[in-house]
């Protein structure tokens, strides 16, 4: 444990909170004891998390939309992207978890992590404050997120539509030129992206990989923002 709070930059003043907040459920299931698991920790670190982050960009782009504020937190909290700073701080080696969640990877899954990392979140608020929860994940991973904010202006909108659809919807999109017009030498494509049966949206560009972005924009633009 010691190693990981080393790793975090925070030392806990009551470690049972970081001992629950590293106890999955199926630990809990499986040996029968009178524990806690870390769902309410999880909870708690959600809303944390979300007022952290909100923050942050409210600072970092004080002339930005509600709209696009709502985008990078959201780049931000996705789950894959929770995982992936989990991963960072090697969460996975420090997880309780049963036999069976063991066997099955559960200490590489992204939603166990993610949803871990939210729970040692809201550990270290209730051990010490807003204060040292923000500065123990800024001081982790300030890095990534200013990684996110650096995308404000260079986004990919296929790969966010990709990761979005296969982690809510669980399909990916499909794209296709329904159409191109103009001279060789200025060729306008349309292309249009669907996603599921219902979810559509038409694209152009002067390339066919312009299309395709402007395309998977405006699907984006239809979910919510969070």
């Amino acid at each position: 444990m010691e190693e990981f709070q080393r790793s975090l930059g925070y030392s806990f003043q009551d470690l049972s909170l970081l001992d629950r907040a590293l106890t999955h459920k199926s630990f809990v299931n499986e040996n029968g004891e009178p524990l806690a698991d870390n769902e309410r920790l999880e909870f708690l670190g959600d809303a944390v998390l979300e007022l952290m982050v909100s923050d942050y960009f409210l600072k970092r782009f004080p002339d930005s939309a509600e709209g696009e504020l709502s985008k990078l937190r959201a780049a931000v909290v996705r789950q894959s992207h929770l995982a992936k700073l989990a991963r960072q701080v090697d969460l996975g080696s420090y997880l309780l978890l049963g036999k069976g969640e063991e066997q099955t990877g559960g200490r590489q899954k992204t939603s166990i992590l993610a949803d871990t990392l939210e729970a040692v979140l809201g550990a270290i608020y209730l051990d010490a404050g807003f204060e040292s929860a923000r500065g123990a994940f800024l001081n982790c991973f300030e890095g990534e997120i200013n990684h996110v904010a650096h995308q404000k202006e260079r986004r990919d909108f296929k790969s966010e539509l990709q990761e979005y659809t296969q982690e809510r919807l669980g399909c990916v999109p499909s794209y296709r030129v329904v159409r191109s017009y103009g001279p060789d030498h200025d060729k306008i494509f349309e292309v249009e992206v669907v996603v599921g049966e219902e979810i559509r949206a038409i694209g152009s560009g002067k390339s066919k990989k312009e299309a395709e972005q402007r395309a998977a924009k405006a699907v984006l633009e239809q979910f919510p923002s969070s």
